[in-house]
């Protein structure tokens, strides 16, 4: 049973929410990282799944359309579904793009009930999303009060939004998406038939696979002593979450400390742009707050206010992950959306008065504080040097975007473009996959000095200028001696530049994902030497062979 003081949360999930904020076609994908973020229901109906790589989507759906994230369009189309919810309380916390969530015990008393007050904010949440698709900013604008600007660029109509009901965050995000209300003290029995994969830890939901612990119900039946024992604080975390309890117990606070960060403007700002350069000074000056505190915080509100008494707040998830950086670009993203919502339109544009436009101020206060756990910083000079990687990064990030800058985080995965990813500097990042995992088929620890985008279709011919092929048992039919580059039109026989074979080694195989029919994936990797010294890296599969990646 959930403990007292358990909140009850209310969450509203809209699927697919960043096809929402793009422009295409049914079918229509959004991608990052090399991957599939969200598909549309055309794309799914053909087999294509969030996590899957890029070719192997395109070739279950040769019809896709690819689209690049664009999470300034994701916030601002989701302003109006959080207004929405606004009208039931003001204290909605925007968890991302797509996903937010309310308090269920002050709206529930006054609108008569958790249901009842699910069935409102559902209904409120549809007539939100049936109104005129918001039109997009154009590209680096932002709020202006007293301004409206628009862009004829239409969108997809977004899915039917989800509501449910459970004890804490974590258990309400899964009866969402489950579209359910969990009663009050039920929630470990609705969570119990969950897998161990589902409480965000990949290296312990393997552990208790092999412990033969596959769901949330058996992990959850175990001792908390014996699983603080063995699996350490992380561990602990989980099981409270697998008993529908809050991932740490409350510890009450006779007073927080006021650690909010301000800006003045006298006289009031006209322009927003001046807003986002002073955001991230005022990101930075709440970092170093908290950081002099000891604490963290697990949410931060943004608030303006005009020159004419209007004013505007919204919570965003923070959870002791975002950078300064990172938290100024969520302020840039709340400023656009409230543009594109209307929340400074001028009082005076209806009757033709000269609007009373101007901000005066602008305010990042955390809440959800709790102590900090620190990190271990190394010796001679580790701290100076970081800082002034984190200043630079700013200075970048200030001229090309939060998404401009990246770095190079280790992947899972058998092949060499698999085995790095791109994330933005300063985002939390947490591999798909184990890195250290023994991944069969994997190659040798010499890796390729430089990886295709995409894969070159080649020919790999036998001494007799028969295609070379491998059978299912990694059996190869004949020793390669010609590589065939399609330097003219792909396909045409006989076509092409030949480089004779000097040395090769392999098959590596690999079977992929021989469980599930749309993810299914075999095939074998060859290195190769060529006459003139060239090394490279070419792969066989469905019998056609393709370039990806060479040697120095």
């Amino acid at each position: 049973m959930a403990d007292d003081r358990t909140p009850r949360v209310l969450v509203i999930w809209c699927p697919d929410w960043p096809v929402a904020a793009v422009t295409g076609d049914d079918p229509v994908a959004v991608t990052e990282g090399g991957r599939i973020l969200a598909c549309s229901a055309g794309a799914r109906a053909a087999g294509v799944r969030q996590g899957q790589r890029l070719k192997l989507a395109q070739r279950l759906c040769p019809a896709l359309e690819l689209r690049d994230r664009d999470p300034e369009a994701e916030t601002g189309r989701f302003e109006p579904v959080v207004a929405a919810v606004e009208a039931f309380t003001p204290r909605v916390e925007v968890v991302r793009p797509g996903l937010c969530a309310i308090p269920v015990k002050g709206p529930g008393r006054y609108f008569g009930g958790e249901e009842a007050l699910a069935a409102k904010v559902r209904t409120a949440v549809a007539d939100a999303l049936a109104r005129e698709p918001v039109p997009d900013a154009a590209p680096g604008a932002v709020a202006v009060p007293g301004t409206d600007t628009t862009s004829a660029t239409e969108h997809p109509p977004p899915p039917p939004a989800q509501v449910g009901v459970a004890d804490g965050l974590f258990a309400a995000v899964l009866a969402a998406r489950a579209g359910v209300l969990v009663p009050a003290g039920r929630t470990a029995e609705f969570l119990a038939p969950y897998p161990v994969g589902v409480l965000g830890d990949e290296a312990l939901a393997e552990v208790l696979g092999r412990l033969g612990l596959p769901t949330v119900g058996a992990f959850a039946a175990l001792p908390p002593e014996a699983v603080a024992d063995r699996f350490g604080p992380a561990g602990a975390v989980a099981h409270r979450l697998a008993r529908g309890l809050q991932p740490r117990p409350l510890v009450p606070r006779d007073q927080e400390p006021d650690l909010a960060v301000e800006q003045r403007f006298d006289p009031p700002e006209p322009l927003a742009e001046p807003l986002v350069f002073v955001a991230r000074t005022l990101a930075e000056q709440l970092h170093q707050r908290l950081a002099g505190a000891g604490l963290t915080c697990r949410r931060v509100a943004v608030e303006v206010a005009c020159a004419d008494g209007r004013t505007a707040s919204r919570l965003w998830r923070h959870e002791g992950g975002l950078s300064a950086t990172a938290l100024a670009e969520r302020v840039r993203w709340q400023l656009q959306a409230w543009q594109g919502a209307g929340t400074f339109a001028a009082s005076g544009e209806s009757s033709g008065e000269a609007p009373d436009a101007g901000f005066a101020l602008l305010r990042l206060a955390p809440d959800g504080l709790s102590p900090d756990q620190g990190r271990q910083l190394a010796l001679w000079g580790q701290a100076v040097a970081d800082d002034r990687v984190e200043r630079a990064v700013a200075r970048v990030q200030a001229v090309l975007g939060h998404a401009g800058l990246r770095r190079i985080e280790p992947a899972g995965g058998r092949g060499p473009g698999e085995q790095a990813v791109k994330v933005p500097w300063g985002e939390p990042y947490e591999a798909a996959g184990s890195v250290g995992a023994p991944w069969p088929g994997r190659l040798p620890e010499v890796w390729p000095a430089v990886v295709l985008r995409e894969p070159v279709p080649v020919r790999v011919l036998d001494e007799a200028g028969l295609p070379v092929t491998v059978d299912g048992r990694a059996g190869v039919s004949a020793r390669p001696a010609l590589v065939v580059f399609h330097d003219g039109p792909s396909g045409r026989e006989g076509q092409g530049r030949q480089e004779r074979v000097d040395g090769w080694t392999g098959p590596w195989p690999a079977v992929e994902y021989w469980w599930d029919q749309s993810l299914a994936r075999r095939r074998a990797r060859f290195q190769v030497v060529l006459g003139g010294g060239r090394a490279l890296l070419l792969t066989v599969e469905g019998g056609a062979w393709y370039l990806e990646a060479g040697y120095d």
